[in-house]
């Protein structure tokens, strides 16, 4: 099958890391300094210092080189939450502390943050761009917290009825108005010790917003 503008083409796959690291880097460089309408694949291709034709027979457009970085950096959080199996209220809090802190350290990173302000931008000309960052992103996470939520308690360490309520809780203790504010530019990125002190507070709310009875014994 060709590649189509959905998906990078089957020989992304087999392009050697530091070859593919620099035409993400390219893009991704071009994209947020002209913006996505703004960049065409041959500034791409000459930043990258690669000819037209490598770059498509690689990624196939400029699209799915846009999807290709955002599931990057997605796979790379879900790298950095990987935990041990919950079976206690101590692993279920340090598991939640994990994920916030990662989510809360990826997310506001100031190239995150400005590839969100040119999906934003970008949302009436391309809406499909806006489309997929949420769902390899923040659909993506919240994904991974509906899993972990749902192992807890059915092992009954929280109590709740409906794990997509709860993840929602989670993620406004973590986030209240910040992401909002942070994308207007209006306050800076949290620094890493109050990243941590915002994830600390967020999972001791949440656990006491949903707690259960005694867990069974480990």
């Amino acid at each position: 099958m060709s590649p189509t503008a959905d998906t990078p083409s089957d020989d992304a796959v087999a392009v050697p890391d530091e070859l593919r690291r620099r035409i993400l880097d390219a893009a991704f460089g071009a994209f947020l300094e002209l913006g996505y309408a703004g960049t065409s694949t041959l500034e791409i291709a000459t930043r990258a210092k690669v000819s037209k034709r490598d770059l498509y027979a690689r990624f196939g457009s400029k699209q799915a080189l846009f999807k290709a970085g955002i599931v990057e950096r997605t796979e790379r959080m879900r790298v950095a939450m990987e935990v041990p199996a919950v079976t206690s209220r101590e692993g279920l809090a340090a598991a939640l502390t994990l994920y916030g802190r990662t989510i809360l350290s990826e997310v506001t990173h100031p190239h995150v943050l400005a590839v969100h302000r040119m999906a934003i931008a970008e949302a009436a000309r391309s809406p499909e761009l806006a489309a997929f960052l949420d769902l390899q992103g923040r659909g993506a996470n919240v994904v991974t917290l509906m899993d972990l939520l749902e192992h807890a308690r059915g092992l009954g360490l929280i109590g709740g009825a409906d794990t997509a309520e709860m993840a929602s809780q989670f993620g406004g203790l973590m986030w209240r108005d910040s992401f909002t504010r942070l994308l207007l530019g209006v306050i800076p990125p949290p620094s890493a010790e109050e990243i941590a002190r915002r994830a600390d507070r967020a999972v001791a709310s949440f656990l006491k917003l949903f707690a259960a009875g005694d867990p069974p014994a480990d």
